[in-house]
């Protein structure tokens, strides 16, 4: 073995050092974080699991916005048709089980990614726009005329999950409900960070930068993305039925326009193309959102607008970006 050829595997076994431990330490973030919450707010986990529920909305999104360039305002179909499909196998299928309504969850959300990426993914830049925003509304239009599987307007109510493991019931306080959101949220995140930096996620990125070439070397930008797109809807279901086990009702708020928008806001919030920037983003928006809004109910928004237009202006990778990127100029610095 040459010098050249052993002083590259070193860096090569290096570098996957440094992404084990960013992993890893990611990973300890989250459920420091988790913990603090728990003891900071113990009186409102509601809120937390909420958060964590959006979370995995915005991972979801970052997905195919961030790592595959994909425009869409219509992604909380994804969240709602799975948060559906869990309170619709509990209500009218007797399927109690939460790790079950979970994997109702995905599943309803894998289809629904499905479904929406055969319609977006025929059109490019503010065509695909105008088409996902179509199908929030159609997705909406839906869930309120199927009334009698739905609930129409009034929501699906008379969801009751079993104690998690036969165990650890479902209370008032949402201990339970929060436990298991911040065990899903990592389990994802982990499954994620490996997804991303698969040769799959890779080829995701050369479609989002250049995708005639991706062609050109024999692959198909269209499946690469279809698969992506299914793999999103995969976890934004999943945070869909985690809220739906946690309210145990759903309502047509969770395929509303709004959501899809403020979804997108987290996102650009923390920094797209990051799984660290889409959890930055949701943690911080929601967050500022709950104080300021108690502080002033009337002229919150006014708050908001204001802290996003001064990170758009400042910080346009985002927090998480923009935190990196000074973070990595110092490292090479220091060189």
């Amino acid at each position: 073995m040459t010098m050249a050829t052993m002083s590259d595997a070193l860096a090569g076994a290096q570098g996957k050092g440094r992404r084990r431990g960013r992993d890893l330490a990611g990973l300890a973030v989250i459920l420091g974080l988790a913990v603090v919450g728990y003891l900071l707010f113990p009186n409102n986990l509601a809120l937390l699991t909420r958060m964590t529920a959006i979370a995995l909305l915005v991972l979801s999104l970052d997905l195919v916005t961030g790592y595959c360039g994909v425009a869409t305002l219509g992604h909380a179909a994804l969240f709602g048709t799975g948060a559906y499909a869990s309170g619709i196998a509990a209500v009218h299928f007797g399927i109690t089980d939460p790790l079950l309504m979970l994997a109702c969850g995905i599943l309803g959300g894998a289809v629904a990614g499905l479904v929406c990426g055969v319609v977006i993914l025929r059109a490019h830049g503010l065509p695909q726009l105008v088409l996902s925003i179509a199908l929030i509304h159609l997705f909406h239009e839906f869930a309120n005329k199927a009334s009698s599987w739905t609930g129409g307007s009034d929501g699906l109510a008379g969801i009751a999950p079993d104690p998690l493991l036969g165990y650890f019931e479902f209370d008032l306080w949402g201990r339970t409900a929060y436990v298991l959101g911040i065990i899903l949220l990592a389990l994802v995140f982990a499954l994620l960070r490996l997804v991303v930096r698969s040769p799959f996620g890779m080829l995701c990125r050369g479609v989002k930068e250049d995708p005639i070439r991706i062609r050109a070397m024999g692959a198909s930008p269209k499946l690469a993305l279809m698969k992506m797109y299914v793999i999103s809807g995969a976890v934004a279901g999943a945070g869909g039925a985690l809220n739906a086990i946690s309210t145990q009702v759903v309502g047509l708020d969770s395929l509303s326009f709004t959501l899809s928008a403020e979804s997108l806001v987290m996102l650009v919030l923390g920094g797209t193309g990051s799984l660290f920037g889409a959890l930055t983003g949701t943690i911080v928006f929601m967050f500022f959102e709950d104080v300021v809004s108690a502080a002033n109910p009337f002229h919150w928004l006014t708050m908001v607008g204001a802290l996003l237009i001064a990170v758009v202006l400042f910080a346009p990778k985002g927090l998480y970006g923009t935190v990196a990127d000074l973070a990595a100029g110092r490292r090479r610095a220091g060189r």
